[in-house]
């Protein structure tokens, strides 16, 4: 969806775009980066922190809107969940859940232990869901995008958090469900890059989402295993080739108008910088990591603010 648009239409909660849900996961994701960088490069612990408070009130106020826009438009919520691309982004809140979750450990560990264990169940419910809706043969071609990565595979993410808040068993079954979901996932999306039909141009900055799982999966494997090794160092070679390819298709991302879709570049980019402080990178490689992580989602961030003021998400798309 563009959003450098002018209203046409009164401003209503029945349009505001389930693609949304995916701004704590961003947030988050910069917050835990500065937080990682508190203790690797020595910045200011105060950042990451206040980051993910305001991942916090962000998680909160998406996750009410959409739920108050599901009470009062349902037939308006059910259409776009019916959008076999959009469907992906309903387990957005669960990651951001488990964020939060995060967020609060260091500060209340049975708080944020108990969030950990309402988080992961929810995501793996919708998951479920999901999943069942193809075993049924309701799937649809169009679901093989980057954003379908979400909730199947985000269940990576459970372990590279719940590990260190003692949920050593239950974030080994996570790793796996993740991980083979991933490796099950990901030559189906290669196939449609391969074959088609080709993914719309606006969708195009979605593909950063494939650097999420490798980078996940590593933070996971470090948090099991209580160390990097070469089983970390294996997934973490596979995304700094996904950041690789990434960066030399800036050109073409810079191309495109701004839309909600570039979320798709924060969490990633955020994951990826945390991954090269946890396996001890040289610092000029962490600090431009964390650089360009902060500074994508600052951008799309102000970018998403801008269109809020002027009611862009409360009006039907194309207006």
């Amino acid at each position: 969806m563009k959003i450098d648009r002018v209203m046409r239409t009164a401003p209503t909660l029945a349009f505001l775009p389930l693609p949304l849900l995916a701004m704590p996961m961003g947030l988050g994701g910069a917050g835990l980066a500065w937080r990682q960088a508190a203790q690797t490069l020595g910045v200011p612990g105060l950042v990451g922190e206040a980051l993910l408070a305001l991942t916090f009130v962000v998680w909160l106020g998406i996750v009410a809107a959409q739920a108050a826009r599901w009470w009062r438009h349902p037939d308006a919520f059910a259409q776009e969940a019916a959008n076999p691309v959009r469907l992906a982004f309903l387990a957005a809140p669960t990651i951001g859940f488990m964020i939060v979750s995060a967020a609060a450990w260091p500060y209340a560990p049975r708080l944020g232990a108990a969030l950990w264990a309402m988080a992961v169940p929810l995501h793996l419910l919708v998951a479920m869901l999901l999943l069942r809706r193809v075993l049924l043969g309701r799937a649809d071609a169009a679901m093989l995008a980057p954003p379908l990565l979400i909730p199947f595979v985000g269940n990576i993410l459970a372990p590279a958090l719940g590990a260190r808040m003692g949920f050593l068993d239950a974030s080994w079954m996570m790793f796996g469900v993740g991980l083979l979901l991933w490796l099950i996932m990901m030559p189906l999306l290669l196939h449609r890059f391969f074959a088609g039909p080709k993914l719309p141009a606006p969708l195009l900055p979605s593909v950063a989402i494939f650097l999420a799982p490798p980078a996940v999966g590593a933070l996971a494997l470090v948090a099991l295993t209580g160390q990097a090794g070469g089983a970390s160092l294996s997934l973490t070679g596979l995304a700094v080739l996904i950041a690789a390819v990434l960066l030399s298709m800036a050109r073409h991302f810079a191309a495109l108008p701004f839309s909600i879709v570039w979320w798709s570049f924060t969490f990633p980019a955020a994951a990826f910088a945390i991954l090269l402080m946890v396996e001890d990178f040289h610092p000029a490689l962490c600090w431009a990591a964390l650089a360009i992580a902060t500074g994508i989602t600052g951008y799309v961030a102000w970018r998403t603010a801008m269109a809020a003021a002027v009611g862009t998400f409360f009006q039907p798309e194309g207006h």
